[in-house]
C-alpha cells in the first residue's frame, strides 16, 4: 500500500519510518521493490549526480526534470522533492509557484524546505495551496556558507532552544514531518517529543520516528561520509572491479564470446562474398 501523509503521520511513535534519497528511475525501482516507506528526491543531487561541491547551484528544473525518473520508477513509495536554494527564500509567491510546479510536472506526493520560523510562512502558504510540506531543521546544507561549514547544530544552550522554537513554529505552520539533521541525539529526542507530526533522523539519533541515508552512501558508492553514515554495502569496490575486469577482457578479446553473439547460416553468409 502507498504510504500518504495521514498514514505517515500515524506512524507518529510507533513504526519507524525508512526513507532513502534517490536520483533516478532504476533505483527508484529498486527501493520501490525493498517496500521502503518514502523517498527523498534530495538537492543532494547537486553533489551525487551533478559534480557540485555543494546544493546551491542546483536549479528547479534539475529538481523536476530527476524527480520525474524517480516517480516513475516508485509505483508504490511516498516521494517528497527537495525545493532548491533560492526557490522560495525571495517570497511566499515565489515559494507557492516553485512548489506548484515541482508537484505538478513530477507527480510527486510532497515538497520539503529547509528551515525554521523564518519560512513559516512559506509554509503556511504552500500547505494552503494544497502541497504538502517537509521542514528541515538542524544542518540545512543550502545555509552551508552562513553556518561556516557543515557542523553539528544546537550545542549550545542558544542554538538548542532555537531549534526547538523553530519545529514547533513549522509544525504550526502545517508541515506534516521534518527532518532533523546532524542535531545531539538527545536533542532530538526532546523535539520528537514536543512534536505531533514524525521527525525524520539524519545524523540525529535513533530517537526519531525515522530515518533517511542518501542512497550512494547506504551503498558504499560514496567513499568520503559522515560519521553518522552506516554502509551497508560496498558497491564502490564491487563496481570498480567489474568495469577493470570488463575492460581487461574486451582487451584480451574474451569478451564478447560466443555465448553473447548472435549468428547467421554459412550458407546465407556465402552468397555475400
Amino acid at each position: 500500500m502507498k504510504q500518504t501523509v495521514n498514514t505517515l503521520k500515524e506512524r507518529k511513535g510507533n513504526n519507524k519510518i525508512t526513507m532513502v534519497t534517490c536520483y533516478d528511475y532504476t533505483s527508484a525501482t529498486i527501493v520501490d521493490e525493498a517496500e521502503i516507506d518514502t523517498i527523498l528526491v534530495g538537492d543532494s543531487l547537486g553533489n551525487t549526480m551533478m559534480g557540485y561541491e555543494n546544493t546551491l547551484p542546483v536549479t528547479v528544473d534539475d529538481m523536476i526534470h530527476y524527480a520525474k525518473t524517480v516517480v516513475r520508477g516508485a509505483k508504490n513509495t511516498f516521494v517528497l522533492v527537495d525545493m532548491p536554494f533560492m526557490s522560495y527564500q525571495i517570497s511566499v509567491e515565489d515559494a507557492v509557484k516553485n512548489a506548484g510546479r515541482i508537484i505538478k510536472e513530477t507527480n510527486a506526493n510532497a515538497v520539503k524546505l529547509e528551515g525554521g520560523e523564518i519560512y513559516s510562512d512559506r509554509i503556511k502558504a504552500i500547505v494552503d495551496a494544497g502541497i504538502p510540506v517537509c521542514a528541515h531543521l538542524g544542518l540545512t546544507p543550502q545555509s552551508v556558507n552562513s553556518l561556516g561549514g557543515y557542523k553539528v547544530q544546537g550545542k549550545d544552550i542558544d542554538g538548542a532552544k532555537k531549534l526547538i522554537n523553530d519545529a514547533i513554529k513549522v509544525e504550526e505552520a502545517g508541515a506534516f514531518m521534518l527532518v532533523l539533521e546532524c542535531v545531539p541525539a538527545s536533542l532530538a529526542e526532546l523535539i520528537t517529543k514536543k512534536l505531533s507530526i514524525p521527525t525524520i533522523g539524519i545524523g540525529a539519533g535513533n530517537a526519531c520516528d525515522g530515518q533517511v541515508l542518501v542512497m550512494q552512501d547506504l551503498l558504499g558508492i560514496n567513499t568520503k561520509t559522515a560519521k553518522f553514515v552506516k554502509k551497508y554495502a560496498n558497491l564502490h569496490d564491487i563496481m570498480l572491479d567489474a568495469f577493470k575486469t570488463y575492460k581487461d577482457e574486451v582487451i584480451n578479446q574474451n569478451y564478447p564470446a560466443k555465448e553473447h553473439t548472435y549468428q547467421i547460416k554459412d550458407e546465407i553468409l556465402e552468397k555475400l562474398y
